[in-house]
C-alpha cells in the first residue's frame, strides 16, 4: 500500500491527513478530513494546530445544490480561491464558532438531505467551490480535499485549513510539515502524488445529469467529459452508490452495431441490457459506458472492414491484426475515474474480462468479485464468443452451434 492509499483509507475511516502543495504555488501544508467524519475532537485539532480559518472544500454540484453564491463578484484572491459565503447550520447550534458549532456544520454541508434553507447566512464556516476536474484542473487544497473524499467513496466535501508554526506567526511548510505529520501518525501526501494517480486515471469532468426512463426502470444518467479521448462518457446510476459495500457494477464498451442496431454478431447488446436488469433487481449499482470503445478501441470504420474479413474465414483476432490494428485498444482509466467521482472504491463486477478486472485495479478501484454475464447467445455470434474465450482469454462457457 502507498502513503497515497494510506491516506485515501484515513479519510475513508474518518482520519486526518497531511497534504502539500507545490513549492513554487503556496507552499503550505493543509489538515484535511472528510467533513461528513467532522467531529468536535477533530475541529479542536484543527484550531489548535491551524491558522483556525476553518474552510469546506465542496464539489462544485454540492455548492450549485446548496444554493451558495460567491463571496464577491470579482475574486481577486492570486490563487483563485472560490470562496462562497459563510454559513452555519440553523438546527443544533448555538453561536456557530465552537468546535461542536462548526463540527455540525461541516457535517450537515456533507449530507445529501442538508436543504439551502438549513443554512443560516452569514456563518462560521466558509465554503470554498472545488474547480470541475479538481486537482488536475487547479492543484490546490480545496481540490485535493474533493479528490481524497471521492477516492474513498465518501461524499465529496471535505475540512480544509493550514498548518501554523507553534508561535502561530508563520506557515508550516516542508520538513517541518512532514515532521508535524509523523508525530501526530498522519498520513502526509502532496498534491504532484495525487495529481499523478488521478491522471494516471484518466481525467474527467462531470456533466450534466437527469433521471431517465429505461426499461430497467428510472435511472440517473451522469455525463463525464473525457478531454483527453475528446469524447463523452455516461454512467447510468440506480440507488444510493455509497452505502456500504461493493456496488453491483459494469463497464460496457461502447458498440453502435450491437448496442443501438442489435447486430448478432456480437453479445454486445444482450449484455448491456442483461447488465441493466441485474442493476434494477439489485436496488443500486451503476453501468459506466465508455465512449470511443468501438470495435475495442479501433472505431467504427475499422470494426466493418474486419468484419468484411470475417466473413472471409478470419477470426476477430486475425482480422484486427490484418489491418494493422491492435486485437484490444481499450483503456479503462476513464471508468476508474468516473467511479472514483460517483464515490465508488469497491465493485462487484459484472464482466467476463480479466482484463477489466485489471484495468480497475490498477487505477485504484477494488474489484471485490467478478459476476459473468452469459446471456443466450444468437445463432451468428457463436464463432465471436469461442474466439474471446480461445484466444483472448475471456471467462466464458464453451459455446457449441
Amino acid at each position: 500500500m502507498t502513503v497515497l492509499d494510506e491516506a485515501v483509507e484515513a479519510i475513508r475511516a474518518g482520519r486526518i491527513v497531511v497534504v502539500l502543495d507545490d513549492e513554487d504555488r503556496e507552499n503550505e501544508a493543509d489538515l484535511i478530513v472528510a467533513a461528513e467524519h467532522a467531529t468536535p475532537d477533530t475541529v479542536a485539532f484543527f484550531l489548535e494546530h491551524t491558522s483556525g480559518f476553518l474552510c469546506a472544500a465542496l464539489a462544485p454540484e454540492r455548492v450549485d445544490a446548496l444554493e451558495l453564491p460567491p463571496m464577491v463578484t470579482a475574486n481577486e484572491d492570486p490563487h483563485g480561491t472560490a470562496f462562497t459565503v459563510s454559513v452555519d447550520v440553523r438546527c443544533g447550534t448555538t453561536t456557530g464558532i465552537g468546535a461542536a458549532d462548526r463540527a455540525a456544520t461541516c457535517r450537515a454541508l456533507a449530507d445529501p438531505a442538508t436543504r439551502p434553507e438549513d443554512l443560516a447566512r452569514p456563518g462560521h464556516l466558509m465554503p470554498l467551490r472545488a474547480r470541475a476536474g479538481g486537482v488536475l484542473a487547479r492543484r490546490g487544497h480545496t481540490e485535493a480535499g474533493v479528490d481524497l473524499c471521492r477516492l474513498a467513496g465518501v461524499e465529496p466535501v471535505a475540512l480544509i485549513c493550514e498548518l501554523v508554526t507553534p508561535d502561530r506567526l508563520g506557515m508550516l511548510r516542508g520538513a517541518e510539515a512532514v515532521a508535524f505529520a509523523e508525530r501526530h501518525g498522519l498520513p502526509v501526501i502532496t498534491i504532484g502524488e495525487l495529481a499523478a494517480r488521478l491522471g494516471q486515471r484518466g481525467g474527467v469532468e462531470r456533466g450534466g445529469a437527469a433521471p431517465i426512463p429505461t426499461s430497467a426502470g428510472s435511472l440517473t444518467a451522469v455525463s463525464f467529459r473525457d478531454p483527453a479521448a475528446g469524447v463523452e462518457h455516461v454512467a447510468l446510476v440506480h440507488g444510493d452508490l455509497r452505502q456500504p459495500g461493493p456496488v453491483l457494477c459494469r463497464v460496457h464498451s461502447e458498440c453502435l452495431t450491437g448496442d443501438v442496431f442489435g447486430s448478432r454478431r456480437c453479445d454486445c447488446g444482450p449484455q448491456l441490457h442483461t447488465a441493466l436488469d441485474r442493476i434494477a433487481a439489485e436496488g443500486r449499482g451503476v453501468l459506466v459506458y465508455l465512449r470511443g470503445h468501438e470495435g475495442r478501441g479501433i472505431g467504427l470504420g475499422p470494426k466493418l472492414q474486419a468484419y468484411r474479413l470475417q466473413d472471409r474465414g478470419l477470426d476477430t483476432v486475425d482480422a484486427n491484426t490484418a489491418l494493422g490494428q491492435p486485437v484490444d485498444a481499450r483503456d479503462y482509466a476513464a471508468a476508474a475515474a468516473i467511479l472514483a467521482d460517483l464515490g465508488v472504491a469497491e465493485v462487484a463486477l459484472m464482466t467476463n474480462n480479466p482484463a477489466k478486472v485489471t484495468g480497475l485495479e490498477e487505477h485504484g478501484i477494488r474489484v471485490q468479485r467478478r459476476l459473468p454475464v452469459e446471456p443466450e447467445p444468437a445463432a451468428e455470434s457463436l464463432r465471436y464468443l469461442s474466439t474471446k474465450r480461445e484466444r483472448m482469454g475471456h471467462l466464458l462457457a464453451p459455446v457449441t452451434a
